[in-house]
């Protein structure tokens, strides 16, 4: 990766009814995607009309962020579900936020699954065509966003599907190159230092640190900060003082 110019993704459009997670109108203009959430972790109806306004808003690249049935748990619990039904609820989940997002005249540009379904499907084969192949029936053209050199990487180019290498700013990585277990202590990075310290070894050198200190090659396309970390406009508004420090420019072009 080039390392001029950077996409910033953000899982978004969470809140669901009277739960409210993150700040979405604060954190739109720091970013360059939206991972908009479609009903299964979070995002209820009106919550997706208006993040896909704020995305139009402020021109920003969207796509949908499918998980497991699973709003109690908010997406992270792992479900064994047969490949027919989950690939129906794959379906259901992109082809409305797809339809929403047309309704005022955009495009849905990619998918990245959310939470334990976008860490099960780094290591389960089966389970990643399942997915990958519901989202090419509903669009050939959509982009899968997914954990940089994982097994989604290698999927995605079997099925032809261009995919977007994704790396973490805010979550530790494990020695596999694998995220942390949100369990475990350390998993979540939540200071502008840390934050920042680990984007420059991606952007700039290519791999990060595993939080036990192993060097692990990462070459992504896109960064992600999540949504429902409390920190998250903190941490994007020193993400961007530092890339402007060293000349890196944020987009998806």
């Amino acid at each position: 990766m080039q390392a001029l110019n950077i996409d910033i993704n953000c899982d978004i459009g969470e809140s669901y009814g009277e739960r409210m997670v993150g700040n979405d109108s604060a954190i739109f203009p720091y970013i360059s995607s939206a991972s908009i959430a479609c009903g299964y972790h979070g995002g209820d109806a009106y919550t997706i009309e208006k993040t896909i306004h704020l995305a139009k808003r402020f021109k920003v690249r969207i796509g949908a962020h499918p998980s497991y049935p699973d709003l109690q748990g908010f997406g992270r619990k792992r479900m064994n579900i047969d490949a027919e039904p989950l690939a129906a609820m794959i379906k259901y989940q992109v082809g409305a936020l797809k339809s929403m997002t047309e309704s005022q005249h955009l495009s849905l540009a990619y998918v990245k699954p959310h939470g334990a379904l976008y860490n099960s499907m780094a290591e389960n084969k089966d389970e990643c065509y399942t997915v990958m192949k519901a989202i090419k029936d509903i669009d050939r053209d959509l982009s899968i966003m997914g954990l940089a050199g994982s097994l989604m990487q290698e999927v995605a180019f079997d099925l032809n599907m261009k995919f977007i290498a994704e790396a973490f700013a805010d979550r530790a990585y494990d020695n596999n190159g694998k995220l942390v277990d949100r369990n475990q202590e350390g998993a979540v990075h939540h200071t502008i230092e840390q934050v920042n310290a680990q984007v420059e070894s991606i952007v700039l050198h290519n791999c990060v640190k595993s939080i036990s200190g192993k060097t692990i090659p990462v070459f992504a396309d896109t960064l992600c900060i999540h949504g429902d970390n409390e920190f998250a406009l903190e941490l994007l508004k020193g993400l961007h003082a530092m890339f402007s420090e060293i000349g890196i420019s944020i987009g998806n072009g």
